[in-house]
C-alpha cells in the first residue's frame, strides 16, 4: 500500500511538472531602429545583381579570387588565437546550458553508509546510555524542484539563448577575421607597389644627380641646380625608407592576425584590382537581422534576458521540492540485506517566501533593467550594422570617382613633368619648375595606389558588413572536451 502511495505521488509530481507554466513575458522583436532604406549618398552599385546569393551565403573562397589571400585566410582560421578563444567560449556556454538543463531532472545517487550515535539515558526507556548504529544502502533523490512556475525551465532557456549568442559571436569573430586578413593583405600589396614607384623614382633621380654633377664639373650647370636635384633624391629616399618601415609593420600585424608566419609574406607583388570578383546583393536593412551574426547574437541575448524575467517572477511563488530514499537499513552490517530490511523515505517540501527584505523584488527589477539594456544593445548593433553598410556603399561610389579623377591627374602630372623638363633643356625655365613637377608627380602616383587599395578595402568592408560567409562557419559544436575535435567542428 505504501509503495502504491509513493508511486502515485511521484506520478502526480511528474504530471504537475509537465503542466508547469512559464511567467516569462511573451517575446516580441523590437521595431527596426533605422529606416528600411540606405541613404541616398550610399547608392547600391548599378551592376549589382539582385537575384545573386546573399553575402552570408557566399563563402570567402568564392569571394576572394586571389590565391594568396585565400591561403592567408585559411591559415588564420587554423591559427588565430582570438578565433580559438571564441570557439572555446562556445564550448563553455554549451556546458553551462547542459548544467541548467540537468536541473530539470532529479539527481539520483546510490549511497551506502553507517550512522552511529550515542543516546543519553534520559532519552532511553532503560535509563542507561547506549550506542546505536544503522547501516543503510539505497538510492536517493535530494531536493528535486518541481518546476510548477517555470523557474528552472526559464533558467535553462536563458542558458540556451546565451549559448546560441556565443556561437553567433564566434561567427561574427570569423567574419571580422576574414575581412581583416584580406584588408591587411591588400594594404601590404599597396605598400609593395608604392615601394616600387619610390625605387624607380630613386633610380631616376640618382641618374639625374650623376648627370648634373658632371654638368657642374663641366661648367654647364650651377651649384643650385645640383642641390635641387639632390633634394629631389633625398625626398624620394626618405619616402622609400618610410614605406619600407610601414611594410615591415604591416607584415608583423598580418603575422599576429594569422597566428603564424603567413606563406609568401616576403614576396613582393603589385596590387591586384581584380582580387574581388563576386558581386553580392545589398538588400534592405531588415535583411541584416538574419545575415549579420552580431545582430543574431544580440537578439539571442535579448531572449535570454527575457527568460530571466520569468525566473525572477517565479521566485515569488511557492517552491516545491522532493527528497526521497529507497533501499535497505539494518542495525547490523551482516543483516543489511536480510528479509524485512527494506526502507524508504518520501519528503515533499513546500517553501513559501514571506519576507526577504525586498531581495526577490530587487532581483526582478534587475532582470527587467537588464532586458531594457539588452533591447538598447540590440538596437545599437542594428544601427552600427546599418552604418557599416552605408559607409561601404558610399566609399565604393566616391572612391571609384576619385580613382578616375586621380588617373587623369597622374596623366596630367606626367605631361607637366615632361614639358617642364623640355622647357628647362631649352633654357626657357628654371630647374625649380622641373623640381615642383617631379615632386607633384610622385605624390599623385602614390595617392592613386592608395585610392585603389581603399576601393578594395571598401568592397571587403561591404562583404563583412553584410555578414559575408557567416552561414559557412559551422554549426554549434558538441562539447567534446578536446580542442582538437572542436576546432574541426567549428571551422
Amino acid at each position: 500500500m505504501k509503495r502504491r502511495i509513493l508511486a502515485l505521488a511521484c506520478a502526480a509530481a511528474l504530471s504537475g511538472l509537465a503542466a508547469g507554466c512559464s511567467l516569462a513575458p511573451d517575446y516580441r522583436r523590437p521595431e527596426l531602429p533605422v529606416t528600411n532604406e540606405y541613404p541616398a549618398d550610399a547608392p547600391i552599385p548599378p551592376d549589382a545583381k539582385p537575384d545573386a546569393r546573399p553575402a552570408a551565403e557566399v563563402a570567402w573562397r568564392d569571394y576572394f579570387a586571389d590565391p594568396q589571400v585565400q591561403a592567408m585566410i585559411a591559415q588564420a582560421l587554423d591559427h588565430n588565437r582570438d578565433l580559438r578563444v571564441a570557439a572555446l567560449r562556445v564550448l563553455e556556454a554549451r556546458a553551462a546550458y547542459q548544467i541548467r538543463r540537468a536541473d530539470q531532472f532529479p539527481t539520483v545517487d546510490v549511497n551506502a553508509g553507517e550512522i552511529r550515535a550515542r543516546i543519553p539515558g534520559q532519552f532511553n526507556p532503560s535509563g542507561t546510555a547506549r550506542t546505536a548504529a544503522i547501516w543503510e544502502v539505497g538510492a536517493s533523490v535530494v531536493g528535486w524542484e518541481l518546476d510548477f512556475w517555470g523557474r528552472v525551465r526559464n533558467l535553462k532557456d536563458a542558458a540556451l539563448e546565451e549559448f546560441l549568442a556565443t556561437d553567433s559571436a564566434r561567427r561574427a569573430v570569423t567574419v571580422t577575421l576574414v575581412a581583416q586578413v584580406a584588408d591587411g593583405y591588400f594594404t601590404l600589396r599597396e605598400l609593395d607597389e608604392r615601394i616600387v614607384i619610390a625605387r624607380d623614382t630613386i633610380r631616376t633621380r640618382e641618374e639625374s644627380l650623376r648627370i648634373f654633377r658632371r654638368r657642374f664639373e663641366a661648367g654647364t650647370a650651377n651649384r643650385l641646380e645640383v642641390t635641387q636635384v639632390e633634394t629631389l633624391l633625398t625626398q624620394a629616399q626618405t619616402l622609400g625608407a618610410q614605406l619600407e618601415q610601414q611594410r615591415a609593420a604591416q607584415a608583423h600585424a598580418l603575422t599576429l592576425l594569422v597566428g603564424t608566419p603567413p606563406a609568401g609574406l616576403a614576396d613582393r607583388a603589385s596590387l591586384n584590382d581584380a582580387a574581388l570578383m563576386t558581386e553580392v546583393p545589398v538588400g534592405l536593412p531588415s535583411d541584416l537581422l538574419q545575415q549579420r551574426p552580431d545582430i543574431v547574437a544580440a537578439e539571442h541575448r535579448l531572449k535570454a534576458a527575457n527568460a530571466n524575467i520569468g525566473a525572477a517572477r517565479a521566485a515569488f511563488f511557492p517552491r516545491v521540492t522532493l527528497t526521497g530514499f529507497f533501499g535497505t537499513a539494518s542495525p547490523e552490517l551482516s543483516s543489511l540485506f536480510a528479509a524485512g530490511t527494506k526502507a524508504w523515505l518520501f519528503v515533499p517540501q513546500i517553501t513559501l517566501p514571506i519576507f526577504d527584505g525586498g531581495r526577490r523584488q530587487a532581483n526582478l527589477d534587475v532582470a527587467k533593467v537588464r532586458t531594457d539594456a539588452a533591447v538598447a544593445e540590440y538596437e545599437r548593433t542594428i544601427q552600427s550594422a546599418f552604418r557599416d553598410v552605408a559607409d561601404a556603399l558610399s566609399a565604393q561610389r566616391w572612391l571609384a570617382e576619385q580613382i578616375d579623377i586621380q588617373r587623369r591627374a597622374v596623366a596630367a602630372q606626367q605631361e607637366r613633368a615632361r614639358l617642364a623638363q623640355m622647357r628647362y633643356d631649352r633654357g626657357s625655365a628654371s630647374f625649380l619648375e622641373v623640381l615642383d613637377a617631379q615632386r607633384d608627380l610622385l605624390t599623385a602616383e602614390q595617392l592613386l595606389v592608395e585610392e585603389r587599395r581603399a576601393l578594395l578595402s571598401s568592397r571587403v568592408g561591404l562583404y563583412a558588413a553584410l555578414g559575408g560567409g557567416s552561414q559557412h562557419y559551422g554549426e554549434p559544436p558538441e562539447p567534446t572536451g578536446r580542442y582538437e575535435k572542436q576546432a574541426e567542428a567549428t571551422r
